[in-house]
């Protein structure tokens, strides 16, 4: 259930299973710690699609919900559904997290507010946690201001899961639902499908309760029959 500090825009939902929990760090466990101990203003996260950026996001907005604190959550991968003065009034949020910053770089409107508001975010001691799909030096920012203040925080490259850790990712997903998944029926799925983790976790949510309408466990010949 998202906390009662957890501010979304009109159609957006967070994921209530993207959580520190179940976020497989591995390779990434030093930004996990930094994110967790709230000490940087800005945090800039960035990666190839599908590595984790907007579970890690959404996971960062549940623990601060969960502390009391007014956090917010901006996916600009959906900005057909937001405008730019949604960064009007909500300077005082002790977090603001925006997903996707790539999908506005360019647009001059978008990069205007985004600079007054980060300038007015800083002066109350709010945090920016911000993610993209490459670093801030080749993000196509065309605001000279914007750029620089961008490269004023920590800068973390999220690093993908291999094969091993996306299999544990999907087993933990799996026992937070209440079922099992065998090593034979996770590298069956990685072998068969894209191997993003936003597709696989879809994939074993449907499993899941495909499973439980036919009275079966999971096993290869069930999700054969299933996907075919």
């Amino acid at each position: 259930m998202i906390a009662k500090f957890a501010q979304l825009p009109l159609g957006i939902r967070l994921d209530d299973s993207a959580t520190y929990a179940n976020f497989i760090a591995e390779k990434n466990s030093a930004l996990l710690t930094l994110l967790q101990s709230d000490i940087e203003p800005l945090v800039y996260i960035w990666g190839n699609a599908g590595c984790g950026k907007s579970h890690l996001l959404q996971a960062v907005c549940h623990a601060v919900a969960q502390a009391d604190k007014r956090v917010m959550y901006l996916p600009l991968g959906a900005a057909e559904l937001l405008s730019p003065a949604i960064l009007e009034g909500i300077e005082d949020t002790a977090v603001v997290c925006i997903d996707d910053l790539h999908a506005i770089a360019g647009d001059s409107y978008w990069e205007e507010a985004l600079f007054h508001f980060y300038n007015r975010l800083r002066e109350r001691g709010g945090h920016l946690r911000v993610t993209a799909n490459v670093s801030p030096t080749a993000l196509p920012i065309q605001l000279a201001d914007l750029a620089s203040r961008l490269q004023w925080g920590v800068t973390f490259q999220l690093q993908s899961l291999d094969d091993n850790d996306k299999r544990q990712a999907l087993q933990v997903r799996a026992q937070q639902r209440g079922f099992e998944l065998p090593d034979e029926v996770a590298n069956y799925l990685m072998k068969r499908l894209p191997r993003d983790m936003h597709t696989l976790f879809d994939l074993l949510n449907k499993l899941d309760v495909a499973s439980l309408q036919a009275q079966r466990r999971l096993t290869i010949p069930f999700v054969k029959q299933w996907l075919e």
